[in-house]
């Protein structure tokens, strides 16, 4: 439509994906994965009622932790790596009163890995799943779900999402479909190129065949003709921007997602159509269970997005400020009610990217920005807990069927093993094919602990 001249990288035909991106090359090593669907809970998922069983907490519920044997996880060289954004706040506390499990836990498939009774469709796909059990991270508040997709605490500025670096590195597959999408209730920081450019921003998609990308559409009825004509004059005003400021990223966003977004007319409604999908391929997803049916329908589409080419599918669950897995009380009931809407779909998106044969270059992430504490809030809830909690990955050359880390007997800290979350931002990087440290750009020095260390430990 006129702007073929202008070599930006989503532009780029797909024979030219396996060169380097515009800031470094790829590793020597061989990529495992192509794609990755990230799944991310809002609010902290309780690893101790998920995926990290821990009986002591029944041994010893009602006692404070200082009348157990376990005092010693609250001295304080032990939790000097946590920095406070607002001192004295009402949430982010020490909760000394163990309390008990709210949940019981299942040993599935061959490799027995224990899964709590609030997921067992994801149970039912446990020979597939690495639970990493020794995450941690240094922001007691909601921050950090900023932390754990840039590495960064909020109290360090704005700095790029893994997606943001992945795409930057590795480019689309598509050139129809943006790189990097995203779905679902986003937290406070909605940019996630940061330096590398708003190019590098997810884009963010609604289920909606009619209006999948806000402004994407026309705002009135016009004929080919008359867009095309639209984008030229268009390429020729920003050709004279360009001319004048030859350094303004934001005008080379402008380009790309005008021209982007010109394509995607196209392509993504066809893409949204899930009625396409058979209804044995629609009832795994849950699309006929009013309470599965959302989240289902966003992880089919994200195996669709994944077959066309799709780099990288951020998928947020929890609405809120906050995010709704945020229990500070009412912990049984809300986790019972949100594991609900999510357990049958992650486990259908895991079963058909298997039987497709697509599970092996697809890397899925379940993660949270912390867990909960041991201790109880408001009699039967749990506060924020950055000091140790789970995730867990699948696909994409990851060992399936194993945990690695672990917490103490109370589930407080990461005691082997420990991984900050940059770790698993190493993790993909090296799985796709690309070295963390070689992850930086002119003037924007990063910190040792940004690039993170890859998980060997479950690397298949």
């Amino acid at each position: 439509m006129g702007l073929g001249s202008i070599a930006l990288q989503s532009l780029l035909s797909s024979d030219m994906q396996a060169k380097p991106g515009p800031g470094f090359g790829q590793a020597d090593r061989p990529a495992k994965a192509k794609n990755v669907i990230w799944l991310f809970m809002r609010g902290g998922v309780s690893h101790m009622e998920s995926f990290d069983p821990k009986p002591s907490l029944n041994r010893f519920a009602g006692k404070t932790i200082g009348e157990t044997p376990f005092s010693n996880v609250q001295s304080p060289d032990r939790l000097k790596n946590v920095r406070v954004v607002v001192v004295n706040d009402a949430n982010g506390q020490q909760r000394n009163k163990l309390y008990p499990l709210q949940v019981a836990f299942k040993r599935y498939g061959q490799s027995g890995l224990e899964v709590s009774d609030w997921f067992p469709h994801v149970g039912s796909c446990a020979d597939d799943l690495a639970v990493i059990r020794s995450m941690w991270t240094t922001d007691d508040n909601h921050g950090a779900q900023v932390q754990f997709h840039s590495g960064r605490h909020m109290l360090d500025g704005r700095h790029p999402t893994i997606g943001a670096w992945i795409t930057y590195g590795l480019g689309s597959l598509n050139e129809n479909l943006p790189q990097f999408v995203t779905m679902g209730p986003r937290f406070f920081d909605t940019k996630d190129g940061h330096y590398l450019g708003p190019a590098y921003d997810a884009v963010p998609l609604n289920l909606d065949r009619d209006q999948p990308l806000d402004y994407a559409q026309p705002e009135h009825s016009l004929s080919s003709t008359r867009q095309r004509d639209e984008f030229r004059l268009t390429h020729r005003l920003n050709q004279f921007r360009r001319g004048a400021f030859p350094q303004d990223d934001r005008l080379e966003a402008r380009i790309q997602s005008y021209e982007l977004a010109f394509r995607m007319q196209r392509s993504v409604p066809t893409l949204l159509d899930l009625e396409q999908e058979t209804s044995s391929i629609r009832n795994l997803y849950g699309l006929e269970n009013d309470i599965t049916r959302p989240f289902g329908r966003q992880l089919l589409a994200a195996r669709r997005m994944v077959e066309k080419g799709v780099r990288f599918i951020q998928i947020m669950h929890g609405d809120g400020a906050a995010g709704a897995w945020d229990a500070h009380s009412g912990l049984k009931a809300n986790h019972e009610k949100l594991a609900a809407q999510v357990d049958l779909p992650i486990a259908g998106l895991l079963k058909d990217l298997k039987q497709r044969g697509m599970l092996s270059e697809t890397l899925v992430v379940f993660a949270t920005e912390f867990g909960r504490t041991p201790g109880s809030q408001n009699n039967d809830g749990r506060d924020h807990h950055p000091y140790g909690f789970s995730i867990w990955m699948a696909g994409g050359g990851i060992q399936g069927g194993r945990t690695h880390g672990q917490t103490d007997e109370i589930g407080f800290h990461a005691v082997e093993h420990p991984h900050y979350v940059t770790d698993v931002h190493a993790t993909l990087l090296h799985q796709l094919g690309l070295d963390p440290h070689r992850m930086e750009v002119p003037q924007h020095k990063r910190l040792e602990q940004d690039f993170g260390n890859v998980m060997h430990h479950i690397l298949a």
